[in-house]
């Protein structure tokens, strides 16, 4: 049947949907660097909501269950969390099997087969397991220890496992380093084939990882900052704990990474409270005034640190009032600690913080500052401040249907983008109106008062050199912006008169 003239030759109607605009990052997702194997650097980073989900994958009481217990039991309660692995010594190869389904992991799939045979090459031999018996398998578990029994018996210290939190069978070697390695299950020529109901064929594995040579921290680093951008903070939770030597590597590392991160670091050797040492890790980082560094000293734990981040990943930036000052905050989980005035004096002198017992009954985080003196929360609220600029501006220019005119009205329009963003760090805290004492920028001479608590100023396009200008580049724009800061201290005078 006809349908009639197209109403678009009378109404021409056309939609232009803009862009999805570029998100801002989270400054408070940290990495907690691991050794522990439950990850293997083939995956390299697993991302946790709660202290559960570690536990069911890296155990009760490893390195990694304990630091992340004490970053999720902060309050309030930080929800995001990275795992990543460290090679601190060679590695073993290994393969995860694809994941099972609840119809394939029913225990009578199993059960059924008492001859079951498959071929798995391990460190370069093709090893051929034959008569498995799984009739007597109570669950996974049992069917992972038969076939582990037969594989160790081909293979020296290889072993089986059933990962029930990720519903998979991991198979590794016994052995370390560059020739360690694990390949896809095959079929054997007798038997009853067991490779695809393992999950370990080459259509639903996971790649094979080989075994590794160790890295030292600083490459741990880098390898999970190129694999992921997502992360801000960086602690380490390792039964061995890294060498001052392998610390101060990692700070470097991070001090020069052009995306803006932090670095956390629990010492427990009692040499940070003595006033006349200078070699420990603290003092090294405050001499070479690493401004993304900060560190804790404690007694009772090594991962104390993990409990300081948590609180600060807490933050939320884009809310009224929410910026913090890390002194005065609770460290759930740690003691604190009972110091002389001599060893809070050496700890403040070198710029370390710990959480400590006060006369009054109180314990709280002193001082909140990094290695080189800038206070913590300084620190974070202008990476974000940073972030959220470069966003904001980035996304008016993507997101514009036109362009940005490169004239006083285009500047204006990225000027005013600009002091939207600033008006966003007034409301969260981190920005307030008060004395400007620096040198001053346009409008604006030292000694004025920024009643807004910040000044943008972009010079006419006029004034702009031409070779800049054919760059499509704009004028130099300078933003003044006055830190709220925080009452850490205080002093009052009481005059009593009878």
């Amino acid at each position: 049947m006809a349908q009639g003239l197209n109403v678009g030759e009378i109404v021409n109607v056309t939609l232009t949907l803009a862009p999805i605009a570029a998100g801002y990052r989270n400054f408070g997702a940290t990495m907690l660097i691991v050794s522990d194997d439950f990850i293997d650097v083939g995956e390299r980073i697993r991302v946790y909501s709660d202290v559960e989900g570690v536990l069911a994958d890296a155990g009760v009481g490893s390195p990694a269950a304990t630091a992340s217990g004490l970053f999720f039991a902060q309050l309030p309660q930080p929800n995001l969390l990275h795992i990543g692995r460290w090679a601190q010594f060679d590695t073993k190869g290994g393969l995860r099997g694809g994941v099972l389904t609840p119809s394939q992991q029913i225990l009578s799939g199993f059960t059924a087969i008492t001859n079951g045979s498959v071929k798995i090459p391990v460190d370069g031999t093709l090893r051929t397991l034959t008569g498995l018996d799984f009739s007597g398998a109570t669950n996974l578990n049992g069917v992972a220890s038969i076939v582990q029994t037969a594989l160790a018996a081909v293979s020296a210290g290889a072993t089986v496992r059933w990962d029930g939190n990720n519903a998979r069978f991991v198979v590794t070697s016994g052995t370390t380093g560059t020739s360690s390695t694990v390949g896809y299950a095959t079929a054997h020529t007798s038997g009853t084939d067991v490779s695809a109901r393992l999950g370990l064929t080459s259509e639903v594995a996971s790649a094979p990882v080989n075994g590794r040579l160790a890295e030292t921290l600083a490459q741990a680093l880098a390898a999970l900052a190129d694999i992921s951008s997502e992360w801000y903070a960086a602690v380490v939770a390792t039964a061995m704990p890294p060498s001052t030597s392998a610390h101060l590597a990692a700070s470097a590392l991070i001090e020069g990474m052009s995306q803006r991160r932090i670095y956390g670091v629990t010492l427990t050797d009692t040499a940070v409270l003595d006033p006349t040492r200078s070699d420990d890790f603290a003092s090294q980082a405050k001499a070479l005034g690493y401004e993304r560094t900060f560190t804790q000293y404690s007694s009772s734990s090594p991962y104390a640190v993990a409990s300081f981040i948590g609180r600060a990943a807490t933050v939320d930036f884009e809310a009224s009032t929410t910026t913090i000052t890390m002194k005065f905050k609770q460290e759930p989980g740690i003691v604190a600690e009972y110091l002389t005035a001599t060893q809070a004096a050496a700890l403040q002198a070198k710029n370390c913080n710990a959480f400590v017992y006060y006369q009054n009954g109180t314990a709280i985080i002193q001082e909140g500052v990094m290695a080189n003196g800038y206070f913590f929360d300084e620190v974070q609220g202008t990476d974000w401040l940073t972030n959220a600029v470069q966003v904001d501006v980035y996304n008016l220019l993507y997101q514009s249907t036109t362009k940005v005119p490169q004239t006083d009205a285009g500047m204006n329009l990225i000027v005013n983008e600009i002091n939207r963003t600033l008006l966003r760090a007034v409301n969260n805290g981190l920005v307030a109106p008060g004395q400007w004492n620096a040198s001053g920028f346009g409008q604006l001479r030292q000694g004025d008062t920024l009643k807004a608590g910040f000044y943008v100023y972009c010079p006419p396009v006029a004034s702009q050199p031409q070779a800049i200008r054919e760059k499509r580049t704009t004028p130099s724009i300078q933003v003044a912006a006055k830190l709220a800061g925080a009452v850490h201290k205080a002093n009052i005078a009481i005059t009593v008169n009878r």
